[in-house]
């Protein structure tokens, strides 16, 4: 899965055309760890029409403060360049995209 930083946030995230689930990440984190191999599942099935990536909170502190996140994995969704959808916590597969389905 892509990894987005500080750096590069705006140009691949906020300014995308597609819509773009941001999984706020840490490497010591283990739910993000189970998440992991569900996001790249969505991301292959669902390229077409999201955009998903990863950013890693401890690495890029300016954005993880700026939109709130204290606890991870949180995961986002940017339409437009706006949030426009969040959870905290990981999730099965089938429940993510019920959610999503709702977004996207």
């Amino acid at each position: 899965m892509p990894e987005v930083t500080d750096a590069d946030f705006e140009q691949e995230v906020l300014k995308a055309e597609l819509p773009v689930l941001v999984e706020y990440t840490a490497t010591w984190c283990g739910p993000c760890r189970q998440l992991a191999p569900v996001l790249s599942e969505i991301a292959r099935e669902e390229g077409e029409r999201l955009k998903v990536v990863q950013l890693d909170v401890d690495a890029n502190p300016g954005t993880t403060t700026a939109y709130g996140v204290l606890s991870m994995p949180t995961l986002m969704v940017f339409k437009g360049g706006e949030p426009v959808w969040q959870v905290v916590g990981a999730r099965p597969k089938r429940k993510l995209l019920a959610e999503l389905a709702d977004v996207v």
